[in-house]
C-alpha cells in the first residue's frame, strides 16, 4: 500500500511530461504535414546517379575491375568462369 506514494506522483509526473512534449511537437511543426513524407517516397527518382555508372566514371571501374590471385587486373578474358 505505501508503493502508492510513490507510483501515483511518478504517473501523475510522467502524464505531465508526456503532455509537455506533445504540446511542444504541435507548436514547432512536427504533425504539420502528415501526407508529403508519403508522397516523396513514391514520387523518388530510382535511377542511378551519374555516379554510379562504370563508363562514366573510371574510379568504379578501376574498383570492380577483375584481379587474377596477386591483385593484378586482367582483362576480363582469362578469369574463371
Amino acid at each position: 500500500m505505501e508503493i502508492l506514494y510513490l507510483l501515483i506522483p511518478l504517473s501523475v509526473l510522467l502524464v505531465f511530461l508526456i503532455g509537455a512534449v506533445f504540446w511542444w511537437s504541435v507548436n514547432n511543426g512536427q504533425f504539420d504535414d502528415l501526407e508529403g513524407p508519403g508522397y516523396r517516397v513514391l514520387m523518388d527518382d530510382d535511377r542511378p546517379g551519374p555516379g554510379l555508372n562504370p563508363e562514366v566514371d573510371p574510379a568504379i571501374s578501376a574498383a570492380i575491375a577483375p584481379r587474377d590471385g596477386e591483385g593484378k587486373k586482367t582483362n576480363g578474358s582469362d578469369v574463371p568462369k
